[in-house]
């Protein structure tokens, strides 16, 4: 029996994040991986140029084509785009059931291009969130879906309660911008856990969140509980850092066949 995962996100052009790195993702840990492409960028290592979206009725289509006929054992968020993509998928995340959700709150890329509009940002907290079973804030993504400034390890752990309270059923706040070792915060509204390895001193980083949170749905799509796919999804990920590919000029993609 091969388990499955769909990835409902944004295309990289460059390949090193979004839609295809999950997909790659998926296939490393062999976990059959479907999408459901939200918009379309035309990125590079350097930056993202352009992006056109995709229309929201569409963006249903594909989730019902999919879900109709194979149905994931977890699914993924990532880029989302516009409000009304948001609420097709969180509507049809509460029609077909969907309980094992990863939502990575895709906001801004690396290089600083918006990727969810303000009002976007507002439907998530408010129709998406309390469906996640992980939800996966780095700093930045905390600090607007809470209103309060989250730059260390005390601000992640109260970050994590407010992102439990509004609905989350687990919250990893991601601290990768944080100065020393790469900690995370893990909240599950009892325990709350500091997850620490050592920090890789390297540029090449396209594609850390989307590969993190891709692991983690594999993980979940597999049977792991919440706290062992993201322990897990975390090792993964630091491999795939240590493992990074120097491609292009800029930011190089993070590699998630790093096993081999």
């Amino acid at each position: 029996m091969i388990h499955t995962a769909l990835t409902v996100a944004g295309s990289d052009s460059s390949a090193g994040a979004g839609i295809q790195a999950d997909l790659k993702t998926f296939s490393s840990l062999k976990v059959y991986g479907m999408s459901v492409i939200t918009a379309l960028t035309a990125q590079n290592t350097v930056e993202v140029q352009g992006v056109m979206e995709v229309p929201a009725e569409f963006v249903g289509f594909q989730l019902d084509a999919v879900i109709t006929d194979i149905v994931p054992d977890a699914v993924k968020t990532g880029m989302l785009q516009t409000a009304a993509v948001v609420g097709v998928v969180a509507g049809k995340m509460r029609q077909y059931g969907v309980s094992r959700l990863v939502v990575d709150p895709v906001m801004v890329s690396s290089s600083g291009t918006r990727l969810l509009e303000p009002e976007g940002v507002r439907t998530l907290q408010r129709v998406l969130l309390p469906l996640a079973w992980i939800l996966t804030p780095n700093l930045a993504e905390a600090s607007e879906l809470t209103g309060m400034e989250v730059r260390n390890p005390v601000a992640m752990e109260e970050a994590a309660r407010r992102l439990h309270r509004m609905g989350a059923r687990h919250v990893l706040v991601k601290g990768g911008h944080l100065e020393g070792d790469a900690i995370d915060v893990f909240f599950d509204g009892v325990k709350m856990e500091r997850l620490s390895s050592p920090r890789i001193l390297t540029t090449d980083l396209h594609g850390t969140g989307c590969v993190l949170s891709a692991a983690m749905t594999a993980y979940l799509a597999q049977g792991s509980p919440a706290y062992e796919a993201v322990v897990r999804a975390k090792e993964f990920v630091t491999e795939a850092i240590r493992g990074g590919l120097r491609l292009g000029s800029g930011a190089g993609p993070v590699n998630p066949f790093w096993k081999g």
